[in-house]
């Protein structure tokens, strides 16, 4: 490979720095040779990100979990999802073994067994935890939309139903809310509510609703409702530990975009919660983002876009994030230029395509000091890996062959009565442990509609009343009409027997009768 005295010359000043750091372990030469060199990665540099890569098996939960615990004995937080539940050992002391103690000793470490201070949370409560829930108005549609797998036409349509809600003071508090919303625009009571801004399609909403049923089926309507967790309880300290939030993610084969995204949304939630601090001595919180592939896959760039973003500008929030997965090429190359510390275990190769991604994974780190380091990441030992960080001065510093210390809080789960213990006896159970129901878009929009059928069922009722009215004088005119030619006959015919039966009358009828007998004999 090369020879071992140049190695250690070439990468001894950059990583013996002076000042808190995390101690990583010691420079190995080859296989079989250990320097004396430490490796270390400065504090203040943790805040430039990182990557934890390797195949599985090949022991990145145990570099996590090293890494937790001496954040966490420097009193920084540390945040991380705990997918196959290994990290809960953290809270435990670990179990010294004679193995054990011969690999502390050969990288200078003094083991001693011990727990950190460790919170356990859970999406919805679905799990062993404290529950974590978002709103879905504050995962927003940007993040909605790459989980529910939607194209750029139905994202933007997504979009408009947001602002839509945001402008109506409609509350998106979870996924039955969003689904009434859709309903609503595509009605005929409502749909002319989006007529200025362009309206909705009912194909475009037809998939949208079908996907939220999808999306519910696997189980995301448990981690949507309220009260939304403040991720600014992520960032606290045990005396001077920093406290060690795990988030259990069960079942992630079943959802991993689901789990991928919501650790996304907790992120950028983050950046946007926590004040602006810029460059300082050591991190206010590490967040370490597992099976970080899962959230670049088939990405909108839109959705990359706002990762990148999120990525670069955290840091002045005094944030660090470790994206933890098997190759570096599982990360893009704008985040992945972004990441200073590097710390990549074993990779495999058994297959052409296996070589093509080694290839790949070797161009991603800065110039080695050994002559091939792809042989160099398929030969590395489980617990060893190939590191290089960001100096002092914020340059890369030479990729180095380590051997890990090892973890000293219990390498395996903690029991699940002393988690249980722990769930219970966390100040933040009373805030967040029972689910609290508010008035919602679902509730708002049933009222908006009831009141539109009350309005319309008014509207009816007044046109029948008015209608009613009409034929009701119209009808009464008529009668009065009838009644007056009724009352006009019985004047005349009264007259008429008036006439008749007077003296006058009957006088002037018998004398019209002589002259007309007269007459008539006269001319015969």
């Amino acid at each position: 490979m090369t020879d071992a005295a140049a190695l250690s010359e070439a990468v001894a000043p950059g990583y013996q720095f002076e000042g808190a750091a995390l101690e990583l372990g010691g420079l190995m030469a080859d296989a079989e040779t250990l320097t004396e060199t430490p490796i270390r990665i400065p504090l203040g540099m943790l805040n430039r990100h990182g990557l934890v890569a390797g195949a599985t098996g090949t022991g990145k939960t145990k570099t996590l979990q090293l890494l937790a615990e001496q954040l966490s004995a420097a009193g920084v937080p540390v945040f991380a999802a705990d997918i196959k539940g290994d990290l809960s050992g953290l809270a435990t002391p670990g179990t010294s073994s004679e193995k054990l103690t011969a690999r502390a000793a050969s990288v200078g470490q003094t083991w001693q067994a011990r727990g950190f201070p460790v919170e356990y949370f859970a999406l919805g409560g679905e799990g062993t935890g404290i529950p974590v829930r978002v709103t879905v108005e504050a995962f927003g549609p940007t993040l909605l939309s790459k989980v529910l797998d939607l194209n750029e036409t139905q994202e933007s349509s997504l979009g408009l139903v947001f602002h839509y809600a945001e402008k109506e003071g409609l509350k998106l508090v979870g996924l039955d809310d969003l689904r009434a919303v859709l309903q609503w625009l595509v009605s005929d009571e409502g749909k002319g509510d989006l007529k200025e801004l362009g309206g909705l399609s009912s194909s475009t909403t037809g998939v949208i609703l079908r996907t939220l049923i999808a999306f519910a089926d696997q189980g995301a309507d448990e981690f949507f409702g309220e009260p939304a967790f403040a991720v600014t309880d992520f960032v606290r300290n045990d005396g001077d530990l920093g406290i060690i939030s795990l988030l259990e993610l069960p079942n992630l084969q079943d959802r991993p975009a689901i789990f991928s995204t919501f650790l996304m949304w907790l992120l950028a939630e983050l950046f946007r919660a926590l004040p602006e601090v810029g460059d300082v001595d050591k991190p206010k919180l590490v967040f370490f983002f597992d099976e970080a592939h899962l959230l670049f896959n088939d990405a909108s760039d839109a959705f990359l876009d706002q990762i990148t973003n999120t990525v670069r500008l955290i840091r002045s929030k005094g944030v660090g994030v470790f994206f933890v997965t098997q190759k570096p090429t599982d990360v893009p190359d704008d985040v992945l230029g972004q990441l200073g510390s590097r710390i990549q275990h074993q990779l495999r190769v058994a297959t052409p395509n296996d070589a093509k991604a080694l290839k790949a994974s070797v161009n991603t780190y800065p110039t080695s000091s050994y002559d091939d380091l792809g042989a160099v990441i398929q030969t590395l030992g489980i617990g060893e890996a190939i590191v290089t960080v960001m100096n002092e001065r914020g340059a890369p510093t030479p990729v180095a062959w380590t051997r890990l210390r090892a973890p000293e809080s219990l390498m395996g789960p903690t029991e699940a009565a002393a988690m249980e213990a722990a769930v219970t006896g966390s100040p933040l159970a009373a805030k967040y442990s029972a689910s609290v129901e508010v008035e919602s878009a679902a509730d708002q929009i049933k009222a908006k509609a009831a009141a539109v059928l009350a309005a319309k069922t008014a509207e009816v009722e007044e046109k029948a009343a008015q209608k009613s009215a009409q034929k009701s004088a119209e009808k009464s005119a008529s009668t009065k009409s009838s009644r007056s030619r009724s009352r006009s006959q019985e004047d005349d015919d009264s007259m008429i027997e008036t006439v008749v039966k007077s003296t006058a009358f009957k006088q002037a009828a018998r004398t019209a009768a002589r002259e007309l007998v007269r007459g008539i004999f006269k001319r015969r």
